[in-house]
């Protein structure tokens, strides 16, 4: 059988993709390496799926050209998802900063998607692991499995990136895109912990565990959300934030104290107000004991009464406490980071359709691609966009 797609991928992207051909009459198959389709959507926000955020726009993602995402998150928005999620009953909630979840289990997204793709007379194959996909003549794609080939007219890759190599993250849809003549941009690790440096590991590594309220800061964008301290380094909600914007070498900045906008003058404040208050104890009022130690230590700062503060030492605390500034060693790496920043060059690819420029028929879709969003369901609404724009142009 000559299929009209065929789907490399059952995760977010190519159930979507899957969804949206299938709802113009298509003919469908999805190919999936695992055992079970929808992984990452299983385990996505601790069980819950933050399936999209609420203030999804260009400005959230990081890409070789920024405006190549504006096309397919207007042509399917999170507005349009989450007419799908109340069209089935599936309860939600907003938990902050628009970030959508599930009320019960991520399963329900996974669901949802599967019932309609089998609604459709969509076929899903697991457990089969391609390893060539070739343009033969009269315009036909073969996929090339151990023991099958598949036939079809147009091909979407949906296999992602190398995220969760546990999850069976493999480079693959990278080497499909260059078998066609597709370049790849520089790929790493992203939305991932920082591993410290030896002097901040030395002070920070018996920190773990401690959460904190801060700021954080890497290259002009600034993320106000909780940081936590690991054995190996740090991470956190706006550690993982700042990680999209940060390459190897780049200094990250902390805001421990961002209730406080000028300590100079909180300073002065409190001198007058209480003379006799020690350093270490009038901070201990925002920040836990254990940190405060560590950080101390780390800057050589003496605990005096406020009182005896030079300016030199005002100094020292500010540059402690409001810019905190450190070079990472490296992200925790692809075992850990939710995606995969880079991916196929846009420059070749349609941002209307998703279509390559270079072989008509071929589509690429999701976290392959040079598109990666900030942490907070905004990847999983790339997902729906650009797989939903596939779908409906093969």
């Amino acid at each position: 059988m000559i299929y009209d797609v065929i789907i490399i991928g059952a995760g977010a992207a190519g159930l979507m993709s899957a969804v949206s051909a299938l709802s113009r009459g298509k003919t469908v198959l999805i190919l999936e390496s695992n055992d079970k389709p929808g992984l990452k959507i299983l385990i996505s926000g601790g069980g819950r799926c933050n399936f999209t955020n609420l203030y999804a726009s260009p400005e959230a993602y990081v890409s070789g050209n920024p405006h190549f995402c504006k096309s397919a998150l207007k042509q399917f928005t999170q507005h349009d998802f989450i007419s799908l999620v109340e069209e089935d009953g599936i309860a939600y909630y907003e938990k902050t900063l628009g970030q959508l979840f599930c009320e019960h289990s991520s399963k329900e997204i996974l669901d949802l998607l599967l019932r309609r793709i089998r609604k459709l007379g969509g076929t899903l194959k697991t457990k089969v692991h391609l390893h060539k996909v070739e343009k033969e003549k009269k315009n036909i794609f073969y996929a090339h499995a151990e023991n099958e080939s598949y036939r079809a007219k147009n091909i979407i890759v949906a296999c992602g990136g190398l995220s969760f190599p546990q999850l069976g993250a493999t480079d693959f849809g990278y080497k499909l895109a260059k078998h066609f003549g597709h370049s790849i941009t520089k790929l790493d690790p992203a939305l991932d912990g920082f591993v410290f440096a030896e002097k901040e590991k030395k002070y920070f590594s018996s920190l773990s565990g401690i959460s904190l309220e801060t700021r954080v800061s890497c290259n002009s964008k600034h993320f106000e959300e909780n940081i936590l301290f690991t054995h190996i380094g740090i991470s956190g909600p706006s550690i993982l934030k700042a990680s999209l914007y940060w390459h190897k070498g780049d200094e990250v900045c902390i805001d421990f104290l961002p209730k406080i906008k000028n300590l100079r003058e909180y300073l002065d404040e409190k001198r007058k107000s209480h003379p006799k208050k020690m350093v270490f104890s009038l901070f201990s009022q925002d920040l836990p004991d254990r940190f405060l130690e560590k950080l101390f230590a780390y800057g050589k700062v003496k605990n005096k009464i406020l009182t005896e503060l030079t300016k030199q030492d005002m100094q020292l605390l500010e540059t402690l406490l409001k810019t905190f500034r450190f070079t990472p060693k490296s992200c925790i790496g692809y075992k850990k980071a939710e995606i995969t920043r880079g991916g196929v060059d846009t420059k070749d690819i349609s941002s209307q359709t998703m279509e390559s420029r270079l072989v008509p028929g071929l589509y690429f879709v999701g976290e392959v691609v040079d598109v990666s969003g900030l942490l907070g369901g905004y990847n999983f609404q790339w997902a729906w966009s650009s797989g939903w724009v596939a779908g409906k142009n093969v």
